[in-house]
């Protein structure tokens, strides 16, 4: 860093994200995208929105908040919308007091967001099979931060373990990051009208295929969102697009087309597990959409370097703890089927 850096920085590790190739094609398993694009009204919205660009967007985007609080069961007061839920993430970091407490083997921008911002944090070791020792957050003094399910292990923590962190942190927060809930867990926004202390981030990248739109939401009690739209407001009060709040709008009438593929992805994350317990892999049980996996013999890190180089990426954490382990977005059915054939060559 340069001598002009403030000091609070100098330290700062920064978020890293999935590898995006430009030098060849790959089959993408590493970033955990939708494999399937948004249904042809979501790009028609998009398209005519388009056409509007020399206007500034909502900045109270309300038709999409609107429209969320009616698919959630909400207040359009309830919901805040977001450049991406890493932005909600971002700003939650930012706004509250406390601390922050989350799993050491978790969403890398958690830790990157509280130095980011100065906030004392706690790592909690997650149990051996990989779990949440949920008795750690009962006893923190801090703001409990749970990916649900979790990544990169995709493991879903149920809704009444969540309740007993709640009940028991009254004066604290609890933030459920339910980016991938929709592909086999519980959304707690259901207890959000019960707890004023519950926050919870959800995402458009991955269930509804807007990933390249950037679109996220916020869900809390009226006061909550209150106070994280000050921050926004603060920051940039125009922080989404035209395109991806008409994008974001659209996709919610598309609920069909949605369900459809989250059932093909279910599914092929489901045939893919059994494939990989059958080449000899150990693979956590996913909610998510991805796998998580290993195999006795192969180190992550060479696991990753072998598909690499025969056209496959996938993700690999130098983490200690996690080091073994690669984590497998789910594609296409031809996508899994690519990554098992290669598979095949590299342990024969």
């Amino acid at each position: 860093m340069t001598r002009f850096i403030s000091p609070r920085l100098e330290g700062l590790s920064p978020y890293v994200p999935g590898e995006q190739p430009r030098d060849r094609s790959y089959v993408k398993l590493n970033t955990n995208e939708n494999p399937f694009p948004p249904p042809p009204a979501v790009v028609e919205a998009a398209r005519r929105e388009g056409e509007r660009l020399n206007l500034y967007s909502d900045p109270d985007c309300l038709y999409l908040r609107e429209s969320l609080a009616r698919y959630e069961g909400l207040e359009p007061e309830n919901v805040l919308v977001t450049n991406g839920s890493d932005e909600a993430l971002s700003f939650i970091f930012f706004a509250f007091k406390g601390g922050f407490i989350f799993p050491n083997h978790t969403y890398g921008f958690y830790k990157v967001f509280a130095e980011l911002y100065g906030a004392p944090y706690e790592e909690a070791p997650l149990k051996p099979d990989f779990t949440v020792d949920v008795d750690a957050f009962i006893e923190s003094g801090k703001n409990a931060v749970i990916a649900n399910p979790n990544a990169p292990t995709g493991l879903f923590l149920p809704l009444p373990e969540i309740e007993s962190i709640l009940d028991a942190n009254a004066e604290r927060l609890v933030i459920v990051d339910e980016a991938y809930v929709d592909f086999g867990g519980e959304s707690a926004a259901s207890l959000i009208k019960k707890y004023d202390n519950l926050i919870v981030t959800r995402t458009f990248s991955k269930s509804r295929s807007l990933a390249g739109m950037r679109l996220g939401y916020i869900m809390a009690s009226k006061e909550l969102i209150a106070d994280l739209n000050a921050v926004r407001c603060s920051i940039n009060p125009y922080n989404v697009d035209r395109v991806a709040l008409a994008a974001g709008t659209a996709s919610l009438e598309c609920e069909e087309y949605f369900r459809k593929n989250l059932e093909t992805v279910i599914g092929n994350r489901q045939y893919t597990a059994e494939r990989l317990t059958a080449l000899g892999f150990t693979v956590i049980p996913s909610c998510a959409n991805f796998l998580f996996a290993k195999r006795d013999g192969l180190s992550g890190e060479e696991l990753y370097l072998s598909l690499k180089k025969r056209g496959v990426l996938v993700r690999h954490f130098k983490k200690s703890g996690i080091e073994d382990y690669v984590r497998i977005s789910i594609g296409t059915m031809e996508d899994m089927d690519i990554l098992l054939s290669r598979l095949e060559e590299i342990i024969v």
